[in-house]
């Protein structure tokens, strides 16, 4: 075999091995950013799922489930994660979590790897608690919203971006600055239900403007409907094999080169 032939052979084994990564389960990193300004809102981890668009975790201007509201109330996801799992087995779930754990300040930045299977999950949703409030969260209504992977297996998305416009109101529990999460002093049991319905409502969070946060903050809102103040964006890691592959026929093809 000539150096031609070497060239050509390990091409199509490079591209064999790429059309492979596709197939079957990627390493994927997920990285969050929190742009709102110094002192303004803070994140709890963000809880994910990798799933194949069934799950509707709550839907607008209706009733808040207790799935949603275990983000919204109190960031743990305690019920969103098992309606979840019920609701698609096969789902890959999880949280991008930072270093230390807590929630995500102003201006931090966090990222988890998954190994997520794109021919199973195409499609993201997420869930994430804004504090310091009672009930406010970003996630997304549809399901579907969110393809992240094509239909070949490629990744469809580099990033999604929250605004302030995007933050929801869970609508159980009354804006009650005294008893926020997050704030200093703050008691959840003390909190008032409201029986509302789930809506868009980033403005009620000047609530809790002057309020000192358990990060040593003193909370200021100060974000407007159209200001980014979150940031979720993927990116496929490649296996160490592939990258050696890759590697090795950049060196035959640099030899045929010489």
């Amino acid at each position: 075999m000539n150096r031609v032939q070497i060239v050509a052979v390990s091409l199509v084994a490079v591209a064999g091995m790429a059309g492979l990564a596709h197939a079957q389960p990627v390493q994927l990193r997920v990285t969050i950013q929190n742009l709102s300004p110094a002192n303004s809102l803070s994140f709890a981890p963000l809880r994910v799922g990798f799933h194949n668009g069934s799950y509707d975790a709550f839907n607008n201007g209706m009733a808040a489930g207790a799935a949603i509201t275990s983000i919204a109330e109190g960031g743990s996801g305690s019920d969103w994660f098992p309606a979840f799992a019920a609701a698609d087995p096969n789902a890959t779930l999880g949280t991008v979590v930072g270093t230390p754990p807590g929630p995500l300040l102003p201006g931090a930045t966090a990222f988890t790897d998954f190994v997520v299977d794109p021919a199973v999950n195409r499609f993201f949703t997420f869930g994430s608690m804004v504090v310091p409030s009672n009930d406010h969260f970003i996630g997304n209504d549809s399901p579907t919203q969110y393809m992240l992977f094509t239909a070949a297996g490629q990744l469809n998305l580099t990033s999604i971006s929250q605004f302030g416009r995007d933050i929801w109101d869970n609508g159980s529990e009354v804006e009650d600055p005294a008893n926020a999460a997050f704030v200093v002093g703050g008691v959840n049991a003390q909190r008032t239900p409201q029986n509302g319905v789930v809506n868009f409502n980033f403005d009620r969070l000047y609530t809790f403007n002057g309020l000192m946060t358990a990060a040593g903050y003193t909370f200021n809102r100060q974000i407007g409907a159209s200001d980014e103040v979150y940031r979720i964006s993927f990116e496929v890691i490649p296996a160490p094999g592939a990258a050696a592959l890759l590697g090795l026929g950049g060196l035959v093809g640099l030899r045929r080169r010489r």
